[in-house]
């Protein structure tokens, strides 16, 4: 009877080839879908910037740049210009306190300094509740009315619309009046109904990025200002 050979080796040989395989078959797949993603991801931008601020006719996305945050965190600034004249600026702001994880917005910022609007990008809180986001804080086209649509019979019996409007808007707050909190926190803002922490995210990433800006945008302008004086000194 012969000797029964090992199959380790060959055992071994299997597995190295099956992992060559699958790493270049998910190698492939990235390649494919790589580009649609990224794809995807800078539409979803340009229309957050679209919704966020006014009308505009220059490429926001082109004269982007960053300011530091609170927390470490680099935001991306796009700046809204018509006619050469700053319109406002769109923010893509970050909260890590989020009850899933992080929260990411993009928010609008008129040059008075009060929120134009916002638009949420991504987020991982409860399906139901944090998605909530998308509406809660802005106001409503008929904010006092609920499903009937009757807002003097909402007002009497005290129904209150979800979709926005009283003390959940933020569109249109000067954070310099408006504490931009939520009420159980001591500030303005009613926060969503069973989704506190989400709102909180919420709003810390607002502030985060309105004081961020406030903080840098005079330093940006001046050496905005002193580049345009320096190329119109050059040419001449």
């Amino acid at each position: 009877m012969g000797k029964k050979e090992s199959t380790l080796p060959s055992m071994a040989l299997t597995l190295i080839v099956i992992t060559v395989i699958a790493g270049s078959t998910l190698g492939y797949i990235y390649k494919l879908t790589a580009g649609p993603i990224a794809a995807a991801s800078e539409q979803k931008q340009q229309e957050a910037i679209q919704l966020v601020v006014p009308v505009f006719d220059n490429n926001p996305a082109q004269e982007m740049y960053k300011i530091a945050a609170d927390g470490g965190d680099s935001l991306k600034v796009f700046p809204a210009k018509k006619e050469g004249i700053n319109v406002g600026v769109a923010i893509e702001s970050v909260s890590h306190k989020g009850f899933g994880g992080d929260v990411k917005i993009m928010v609008g910022i008129l040059p008075d300094g009060t929120i134009n609007n916002y638009a949420v990008l991504e987020h991982k809180e409860t399906p139901g509740l944090g998605t909530k986001m998308d509406t809660w804080f802005k106001p409503s086209d008929n904010a006092d009315a609920g499903p009937s649509g009757n807002a003097f019979a909402n007002w009497l019996f005290g129904i209150k619309s979800d979709a926005g409007g009283g003390n959940t808007s933020i569109v249109g707050a000067d954070p310099l009046k408006t504490n931009l909190t939520v009420s159980k926190d001591g500030g303005d803002i009613d926060a969503i109904t069973a989704a506190t922490i989400s709102s909180r995210a919420f709003l810390d990433a607002v502030q985060k990025a309105w004081a961020a800006y406030n903080e840098n945008a005079d330093a940006y302008s001046s050496a905005t200002t002193k580049n345009n004086d320096a190329q119109e000194g050059g040419a001449q």
